[in-house]
């Protein structure tokens, strides 16, 4: 009876564990998701790459009234494209993604194919940036990668060094670095997507318009990457970078200026940080003119609402820009993948945050990842590919069945007059 029972529970343990492995899904799109949240006529490639930015300033290694120390910095990037796939090969694979517990790793299942050969038949796709927040990785809106992609986009999720899961160090290298990630990471991929680069992205991509995307840090990049330059204040503020270093990026600086790159067309913020924190103030955000997508949740205590993600939308007053609002959603609004199985396991072990970082406690998570790809699909459409149909996408619910829109709101701000 024993050596039954230990049987039994090993298949127990065996069925728990193929139960997990058959949740963990980034491609869901209930029935009740909008128009333009279903995957797209494309087949998806995916590869992980590694980028290295010689001469970085080393802002860890930097001693206040210091020199500045420097190092190479290495970032690994994940790259989901519109893919030929061959004869026999199916769409679907897994990721093993190290979760907000760094102890726990999860497998998650999508429907790119690891290294599939790239489409080559078509022009070049426009180009979309991704970027987490602190901490993250590049797999925290692989589910916006994912679907992009489908659609004819290259998108191009960032690992941020310092600032992931794993290697979570203090928070002046997140705040001097990740601006400098982003547009560093637009330029390697625009090397890399030149014909004759060698790649696989070689005449794959079109960095003349590029859109990014960013989610919380990765918002606090955004703003001030599209010309949301830092405030004087910032610059001293406890936790900052050194030796004022945060001036390289500061609306004061004319040097900063010169960095707004032409080639990012149109902007995703979602729960953008750091107004709360003293970081812009109403002059630098009036040096934003690329249209922004804003995002945000009403209750969102992090990044904050009212005084945060709202008050930078209501700032950047020279900015075509749009504000959609998940009413009673905290900071997680729209942006993480739903929360892997494998970590209810670690919150159930005591470790509730492995399992918090990911869901909201109002909102669905799928339901968000939805609405949240259905307009970036539009957003990108319209500004990147020149799709003038997609604008109806933001004159009111067009793509929601009825009923489906409770709980949201959606704010349009035109450029004010000069």
């Amino acid at each position: 009876m024993l050596r039954r029972a230990i049987v039994v529970g090993f298949a127990l343990v065996a069925l728990a564990g193929s139960a997990f492995a058959q949740q963990n899904r980034i491609d869901t799109v209930t029935p009740s998701a909008p128009e333009l949240a279903g995957y797209g006529k494309y087949a998806i490639g995916v590869r992980t790459l590694q980028a290295t930015d010689r001469n970085r300033p080393d802002i860890l290694s930097t001693k206040e009234g210091g020199p500045t120390a420097r190092y190479d910095r290495t970032l690994t990037l994940e790259v989901w494209y519109p893919a030929a796939l061959a004869a026999g090969q199916k769409p679907g694979g897994d990721y093993r993604a190290i979760t907000r517990d760094p102890a726990v790793t999860a497998t998650l299942h999508g429907q790119a194919v690891r290294d599939a050969a790239p489409l080559t038949s078509e022009a070049p796709f426009p180009l979309v940036i991704i970027s987490h927040g602190y901490p993250g990785n590049r797999f925290l809106m692989s589910h916006l990668g994912e679907n992009l992609a489908s659609k004819g986009f290259v998108t191009v999720s960032i690992d941020h060094k310092d600032s992931t899961y794993d290697d979570q160090k203090p928070f002046g290298s997140t705040l001097y670095n990740r601006a400098f990630d982003q547009l560093f990471v637009l330029n390697e991929m625009a090397r890399l997507g030149k014909s004759g680069s060698g790649s696989f992205l070689s005449g794959r991509l079109d960095a003349g318009h590029t859109g990014i995307v960013g989610y919380s840090m990765g918002g606090y990049g955004v703003v001030n990457v599209v010309g949301g330059g830092y405030s004087k204040a910032s610059e001293t503020i406890a936790g900052a970078p050194p030796n004022k270093l945060l001036a390289d990026r500061g609306a004061a600086n004319p040097e900063y200026r010169k960095t707004i790159d032409p080639r990012v067309k149109a902007a995703i913020a979602i729960a953008p940080w750091g107004m709360v924190g003293g970081f812009w103030d109403a002059d630098g955000l009036k040096g934003i003119a690329t249209p922004v997508l804003f995002v945000a949740g009403s209750a969102d205590d992090v990044a904050g609402y009212e005084k945060g993600t709202k008050a930078i939308y209501q700032a950047a007053v020279n900015a075509d820009r749009y504000l959609l609002t998940f009413i009673n959603a905290n900071h997680n609004a729209g942006a993480p993948i739903p929360a892997p199985a494998e970590t209810y396991v670690a919150a159930e072990a005591g470790k509730p945050a492995a399992f918090s970082h990911y869901a909201d406690a109002v909102w669905d998570t799928v339901r968000m990842n939805n609405i949240l790809d259905h307009f970036a699909t539009a957003y990108f459409d319209l500004y990147l590919k020149g799709d003038q149909e997609k604008k109806a996408y933001f004159e009111g619910w067009k793509g929601f069945k009825r009923g489906t829109a409770v709980g949201l709101t959606l704010e349009h701000a035109t450029p004010q007059k000069n």
